[in-house]
């Protein structure tokens, strides 16, 4: 009789070597303890112990130190551990995964009418449309004194509410009202990590163990998902006029797990997840992502595992899909119950002009707002003529004063904060800057609050001062600061840094999944720093200007909201939908919406399904709802077991006897991947089922746009009749195209679309046919 042989499936073996990876490397560097999360199985609970936090502490308690207990959308804990207290607990028969915490990173008036809303019309017309609604934002906090955050004329708190303001540095339940309606603080990843690693302490001059929001970012993000209308709100005298948020009646709910330039740690995210839920949110909107650019399996991602268990029970989340665009495959926040949020432009602008000595003006941007130059020309020079990389890129102690004193300096960016060059210029005597893209960053630019008379330009205009700076005998230039521009042509345009498909994970799902405005928003901001963040800027403003998916993800949070409101049986899934497949593809000049980082037509690798149109999502006709099932049907799809599967969605799962094909997931874009190197005719084929949610008696005809020639689009039927009695219809599509004559284009893919019309109703969703590498 032979040995017993142990079968691992590709899931589990790469967690089994993740974890090895992770003990040894932690023994073999050092003997510090570090923070872990636990995923237990809840159903191995003596009888004996009232709840998980009296097991936990008597089962672990003479090891462990734990920081966390998680009850609602995961089971489990996390704790501060040395790897051999990491190693014994692991051998538990109840412990199902193990992962270490991770640090990660923020994803850092005019855009509500950029969405399609308009005021007293639509969403807005109801006086308290909304109000029913609670927004939680995961965050670094909040500034509650902000006018944005006022409940003037706001009615009770919902009765369901069962969260809390907690009390904390200059921060108690008086600073809640009817419109904060809650404010939580999680520290103990944070404190933990402070412990083990180069981390900033928690000190209340600096920062607030509280949910006060010593950075701004948070109070930006809440402010642009659920501001009240804050009249003559400007940015030092940029962007004036009325700031509000999409869904400026829906409650708010602060969450801080995010620390002033400490980050934001996974067991504090998930401890955000496990309360929030539990406290009553409707929607999560979470900017955070990872900070090291590698995806993570979603049974190894407490984003992807929290929400899950936020989803499942009816909570929508909102998230960013990154800043490392425009690379490809950058898209980060890949699980398919996440909605993943890209950036994109609006059609108001902060316009600023180099004009150098020989007459030529270049155009950039700036939202400097001091003493101007006043067309005085000074000496232009360029610190990277030296050869040393920390020169250009003006880093700290870089600059020799008696180069840069009284003159104009260009920076490269890159490798620091773009308003830090600004001050490393200033600290040398230098009078302006002139802030250079390099070829990563393209054309694509974003408005900053300077220190000192600043412009920043892109990759080609960076190249052309350069070259002037090298071939004049005498270099010179000035600032000349535009304000604010509105009716920018051409609008929408996709943000050179938002992230970029395809889905790194799983590339049979498109992500993103959409855009939303996300360059040079007006939000709320702290009283607690300047506008540039920086300790040394000692300026404060009501309101700032920031850009980033970050931005883009707390409008899509307003917008779920509303949708919430106005069709309160719809799942997460369905408000994506109906964002997705009423999304525009076109911008301002009904063109296709154009990438900033190179001028050329986007696709949907970069934009998703298109650009939020809100106004349109109220009332999509269609939706293509997902059910719990079908996403642990999409998990068994992918190769991932019943045990792997039960980390994400706390209870056993069960895979069907045939695998499911993911492609199946009933989401509202499609994905074809044929292999390389075949020959002949290739097909893929889907299947989706669409729900009725427009006029009972409705007949829709599908029209189709082929990706490329020699691809083609088979849909059957071609009309869905729905009646009183007949909501939901199937359909399959066949996907099929002679690979070997088949042109993809730069990006690796081609590109088409298939939409639903009843006459009324546009029903659209992204086709995409790639080629794949077979396994």
């Amino acid at each position: 009789m032979g040995k017993p042989v142990l079968k691992l499936t590709l899931p589990q073996l790469a967690f089994a070597v993740l974890f090895l990876f992770i003990f040894f490397s932690c023994v073999c560097s050092d003997e510090a303890s570090k923070t872990f999360i636990f995923r237990v199985d809840s159903q191995s609970k003596p009888s004996v112990f009232p709840t998980h936090y009296h097991w936990y502490t008597s089962e672990f308690a003479e090891q462990t130190h734990i920081l966390h207990v998680y009850n609602t959308v995961f089971h489990g804990f996390s704790a501060f551990l040395t790897p051999q207290q990491v190693a014994s607990i692991s051998n538990h028969p109840s412990v199902l995964a193990v992962f270490q915490d991770r640090r990660r990173q923020l994803h850092t008036t005019r855009s509500p009418q950029f969405l399609g809303l308009r005021n007293q019309r639509g969403l807005w017309s109801e006086s308290d449309y909304g109000s029913d609604v609670i927004i939680g934002v995961f965050d670094t906090g909040v500034w509650p004194e902000h006018r944005s955050f006022s409940d003037l004329n706001l009615g009770p708190i919902p009765r369901r509410w069962k969260g809390a303001c907690e009390t904390g540095a200059r921060f108690s339940p008086k600073n809640c009202n009817r419109k904060l309606i809650g404010a939580r603080f999680f520290s103990k990843g944070h404190e933990a990590g402070a412990a083990s690693g180069p981390l900033n302490p928690i000190n209340d001059t600096v920062e607030f163990r509280s949910p006060r929001d010593a950075d701004g970012h948070g109070t930006h993000t809440a402010s642009t998902a659920a501001g009240r209308y804050a009249f003559q709100a400007n940015m030092s005298g940029y962007a004036s006029g009325i700031a509000k948020g999409v869904a400026p009646k829906a409650r708010l709910a602060v969450y801080k797990v995010c620390w002033k330039n400490s980050g934001c740690f996974d067991s504090d995210i998930l401890a955000a997840f496990d309360i929030a839920v539990s406290d009553g949110v409707d929607v999560i909107s979470i900017s955070i992502g990872g900070g090291d650019g590698i995806a993570s399996p979603y049974y190894l991602d407490p984003i992807a595992i929290g929400s899950y268990g936020a989803v499942s029970r009816g909570v929508f989340v909102s998230s960013s899909a990154g800043n490392d665009g425009p690379s490809g495959m950058s898209v980060t926040n890949l699980a398919p119950w996440l909605t993943t949020v890209g950036a994109g432009t609006i059609d108001r602008d902060f316009p600023a002009q180099v004009v150098l000595g020989d007459g030529r003006k270049l155009s950039g941007v700036s939202l400097y707002a001091g003493a101007a130059l006043s067309g005085k020309m000074y000496q232009l020079v360029y610190p990277g003529k030296s050869g040393i990389l920390g020169d250009s890129l003006c880093m700290e102690n870089s600059l020799d004063p008696n180069l840069v004193k009284g003159k104009i300096v260009v920076c490269d960016r890159g490798s620091s904060p773009r308003v830090a060059k600004g001050l490393v210029v200033k600290k040398a005597g230098g009078v302006g800057m002139i802030l250079a893209n390099g070829i990563s960053n393209g054309e694509g630019l974003v408005g900053d609050a300077h220190l000192l008379p600043a412009c920043a330009v892109g990759a080609n205009e960076g190249d052309a001062i350069k070259k002037y700076i090298s071939t004049s005998t005498n270099p010179t230039a000035t600032l000349d600061f535009k304000g604010t521009i509105l009716g920018i042509k051409p609008a929408p345009v996709i943000a050179s840094f938002s992230a970029r498909g395809p889905n790194g994970l799983n590339p049979q799902l498109l992500k993103p999944d959409l855009i939303a405005p996300g360059v040079n928003i007006i939000a709320a901001w702290t009283d607690a720093v300047g506008p540039t963040g920086l300790d040394s800027d000692t300026r404060r403003t009501e309101f700032n200007i920031l850009s980033g998916t970050s931005m883009a993800c707390p409008h899509v949070s307003g917008a779920a909201a509303l949708l919430k409101s106005a069709h309160p049986d719809w799942s997460p899934a369905a408000i994506r939908s109906a964002m997705m497949t009423t999304a525009t593809v076109l911008d301002n000049r009904n063109r296709i919406m154009t990438d900033e980082a190179t001028g050329n037509s986007s696709t949907p690798y970069d934009f998703g399904a298109g650009h939020l149109n809100l106004g349109r999502a109220l009332d999509p006709g269609l939706v293509y709802d997902i059910t719990n099932n079908d996403y642990v049907n999409f998990l068994c799809g992918i190769g991932y077991g019943p045990k792997v599967i039960q980390v994400i969605t706390r209870t056993p799962a069960s895979c069907p006897v045939r695998k499911p094909s993911p492609e199946n997931l009933n989401y509202p874009s499609f994905v074809a991947m044929f292999p390389v190197g075949s020959t002949g005719v290739a097909s893929k084929t889907f299947i989706r089922t669409v729900t009725n949610v427009g006029s009972a008696n409705a007949v829709y005809r599908v029209s189709v746009e082929a990706p490329a020639s020699g691809v083609t689009v088979t849909v059957k039927p071609s009309r869905l009749v729905f009646s009183e009695a007949v909501k939901k219809r199937s359909y399959v599509v066949i996907v099929a195209g002679n690979t070997r004559n088949l042109k993809m284009g730069q990006s690796g893919a081609v590109f088409g679309s298939l939409t639903w019309t009843d006459g009324k109703h546009v029903v659209r969703s992204p086709i995409v046919v790639t080629q794949i590498d077979p396994l």
